[in-house]
């Protein structure tokens, strides 16, 4: 499986949002907010938290395993199209926050 980096991660994340503005410019008129795409990445993530309660025997539900995978990958494209929105670095942040945390369990 080949890897990804962090901004090979942006570029293509930012190329699939900008295909999704396309759609709602010409369903609704006007691309969505910043809000709007939190608000769909935190429907994401209770998915996420749905289908991981399925793989686990939690919850009944077909097609867990695909659509959990498929959903952890959504919510990182989620995460990078906001950041980016938003012009927060994605990588500086989470390095910064590996970082920190690292620090915080070592004493």
């Amino acid at each position: 499986m080949a890897s990804i980096n962090f901004e090979q991660l942006k570029e293509r994340s930012l190329e699939i949002r900008k295909r999704y503005h396309e759609l709602e410019l010409s369903h609704h008129g006007s691309e969505w907010t910043i809000e709007e795409d939190a608000l769909a990445f935190l429907t994401d993530a209770g998915l996420v938290g749905r289908n991981v309660m399925s793989q686990q025997g939690r919850w009944p539900k077909g097609n867990t395993e695909q659509e959990l995978k498929h959903k952890l990958g959504e919510s990182i494209w989620w995460l990078t199209v906001l950041a980016e929105r938003m012009n927060i670095d994605i990588e500086k942040a989470t390095e910064e926050f590996l970082t920190s945390t690292e620090n915080l369990l070592e004493k």
